[in-house]
């Protein structure tokens, strides 16, 4: 059997096989939700989404049989004055309560308000600037529950237990991006068509508890999508099909609170959320982790103390131990490594200060051929806005240790700005600076960007087409983005910017020479399903030839 057919072969059986866990696990779910009558037909009232037997009057003649045994997950109510089995005291001690809570609360509100006779819903409508329930596209496959739908719903079955009810429901969902290209990037221009393809096949188990997968098919890696070359110097006039079936995400999350809760029949004091799997790390705005990282993770989820006048923080704790992205986890030939090294680490979000706190530490440790790896990595961030003019973000990142090359340190601070205008919902002038040190590093990125990777629309690439970018590794080097952007009657956008890097130290790994760039930006929804993006860029490079792209893109979300 050839390389390319063992290739084939394992990606096939890579997917089949999360395919296989999820239908199994959707299978035994759909199994565990009793065949009962709908909530309209069987005598129930609906409280969200949970269905409870209806109250109704009972002849005291004929009283209901009591059963007085309880089951291990049966939950006991205590007696509620509901006009059935209640004394004659109890009766009169209710309504003597209700008396005086008339008394104390009346003229404490203003009268109710007079509606016309005739009920106009258009003019309900204006009272909230003529808004009203837009239809989102739907997934292109639901099975069971659907996401995002209102009641009535039928009872759920207690299969985990009666305050961890099944909410079963398997559906598939995602976008296709398809871009047309014409780019020059350091030497090299390709005019080209690609196509990419996200899918999302998510089996929701209880209202905490699911099961996740993410599937790009159509694309290798992180930049190599499916793809013809029809033009430029570079292209090489070919069609390629750059498939992979297997999962790229593949992970269990839930919450052990709501777990405990089914299990017992007792209500947990505590939430408890976490995932287990392949599951994505998306930290500081993506700009710290932005990759999928096999392993666990747990959050302590809204703390507060008292002592130190916190009134809301987060903690997740998360470790993996395998499919780690990271700069300095590099093979001999060059290429990325992700298979070599354990990480461990902790972030937080709080409210304080008059504003938001991020900060997080990650541990990196390599494992067999990259052994010599250990770095340590820190972050920090602090938003606010001030005197209701500008909105701010500080977000500082530092890396030190070991990386198996001796240039391991990096230490980088970024500002992000945006002036509260006039129109402050469409109109939003930003101006973002940083300052780089050394080699500073994201944690993990799956998508091998750099720390800058947010600064601009002229640091970002398309994840599709190889649109050029200026250097975003901030390795000595300073500079920023002005920009504006306009979203019309919030039906369009379009972004213009201008953006420099400015290195003050010649290190070999970012930019050796100062370089700029003009971009601009436009997109509209054409319905509720689908989008077109155009962008363009000139990039300046004092070095070297200069860079430039164009390319027009639809996409579809599903």
């Amino acid at each position: 059997m050839s390389r390319d057919e063992n290739r084939t072969f394992r990606y096939g059986a890579g997917t089949l096989s999360a395919v296989i866990v999820l239908m199994a696990a959707s299978d035994l779910v759909m199994s565990g939700t009793a065949a009962r009558p709908a909530s309209w037909e069987s005598g129930t009232v609906v409280h969200g989404e949970t269905a409870e037997p209806a109250t109704s009057n009972v002849s005291q003649a004929n009283p209901p049989p009591q059963n007085k045994s309880k089951n291990q997950n049966e939950t006991i109510v205590p007696k509620q004055h509901l006009g059935v089995d209640v004394s004659g005291a109890d009766k009169a001690e209710a309504s003597e309560k209700n008396t005086k809570k008339h008394q104390s609360t009346k003229g404490a509100f203003r009268p109710d308000p007079q509606y016309d006779t005739k009920y106009n819903a258009r003019g309900q409508e204006a009272i909230y600037g003529g808004k009203s329930a837009v239809e989102p596209p739907r997934p292109l496959l639901e099975i069971g529950r659907e996401q995002y739908t209102s009641g009535l719903y039928d009872e759920s079955s207690t299969l985990f237990g009666k305050l961890n009810p099944l909410l079963p429901g398997l559906s598939i969902y995602g976008d296709w991006r398809t871009a047309i290209a014409y780019n020059k990037d350091n030497g090299k221009d390709i005019a080209q068509i690609a196509t990419r393809l996200n899918l999302d096949v998510d089996l929701k188990i209880t209202a905490t508890e699911r099961l996740h997968a993410f599937f790009t098919p159509l694309q290798q890696g992180a930049t190599k999508f499916t793809r013809f070359e029809f033009g430029g110097g570079d292209g090489d006039q070919k069609f390629s099909d750059e498939l992979d079936f297997e999962p790229q995400t593949l992970f269990f999350e839930g919450d052990a609170g709501s777990i405990y809760s089914g299990l017992t029949g007792q209500y947990a004091g505590f939430d408890l959320p976490f995932t287990v799997g392949l599951f994505p790390l998306f930290l500081q705005n993506g700009i710290w982790a932005n990759d999928a990282i096999l392993g666990a993770a747990v959050t302590l989820p809204a703390r507060n103390s008292p002592t130190i006048g916190l009134s809301n923080y987060d903690i997740t704790f998360f470790a993996a131990f395998d499919n780690v992205d990271n700069a300095s986890l590099i093979h001999a030939d060059g290429t990325l490594d992700n298979d070599n090294a354990n990480l461990f680490g902790a972030t937080t979000f709080i409210d304080a200060f008059n504003g938001y706190i991020e900060a997080g530490y990650g541990f990196l440790q390599g494992t067999g051929v990259q052994s010599d790896v250990e770095q340590h990595f820190l972050t920090a961030a602090y938003t606010r806005r001030y005197a209701n003019t500008i909105s701010n973000s500080t977000r500082v990142f530092a890396n030190f240790g070991d990386d198996g090359r001796g240039n391991g340190d990096g230490v980088a601070i970024i500002s992000e700005n945006s002036l509260i205008s006039p129109l402050p919902s469409t109109l939003l002038p930003y101006a973002n600076f940083f300052i780089g040190f050394g080699d500073p590093e994201p944690l993990v990125d799956g998508n091998n960007a750099g720390i800058l990777k947010n600064v601009g629309i002229n640091f970002e690439t398309d994840a599709l087409t190889g649109y050029p970018k200026l250097d975003d590794t901030a390795s000595n080097t300073f500079g920023g983005a002005l920009g504006i952007e306009y979203l019309f009657n919030l039906d369009q956008q379009i972004v213009f910017e201008v953006a420099t890097v400015q290195p003050f130290e010649n290190d070999g790994i970012g930019a050796k020479e100062a370089q700029y760039g003009f971009g601009v930006r436009y997109q509209i929804p054409l319905s509720r399903s689908w989008l077109f993006r155009a962008d363009a860029t000139y990039q300046i490079q004092e070095d070297g030839e200069d860079n430039f792209g164009f390319r027009t893109e639809i996409r579809s979300k599903f």
